[in-house]
């Protein structure tokens, strides 16, 4: 399998990005290590956002610490209270 993806002396995302679809050809068609062969599989069905995510320079690392805030407060609620008290706590907190 080539190492086009593997790390080397200068770090690029968008110079790997644009060679990791070979890289991924390769993983796809290996036998040897099924999980890698999965993963790969699941990276070319999503190629675009892939690429779009190693290329563009926005991210959704803001957004993150809001869905995770959310998360804890919803797992606190589960079973206690409905969505109104849910939506309420979610806006307010």
């Amino acid at each position: 399998m080539p190492s086009t993806c593997a790390p080397s002396g200068t770090w690029s995302l968008t110079s790997r990005a644009t060679s990791c679809p070979t890289w991924i050809e390769a993983a796809t068609s290996t036998t040897e290590l099924p999980s890698l062969r999965s993963f790969a599989q699941h990276l070319e069905r999503d190629l675009d956002a892939v690429t779009a995510g190693l290329t563009l320079p926005w991210n959704s690392g803001v957004v993150e610490g809001h869905v995770n805030r959310i998360k804890m407060l919803k797992r606190q609620m589960f079973g206690r209270a409905g969505f109104e008290l849910l939506r309420k706590r979610v806006l307010l907190a």
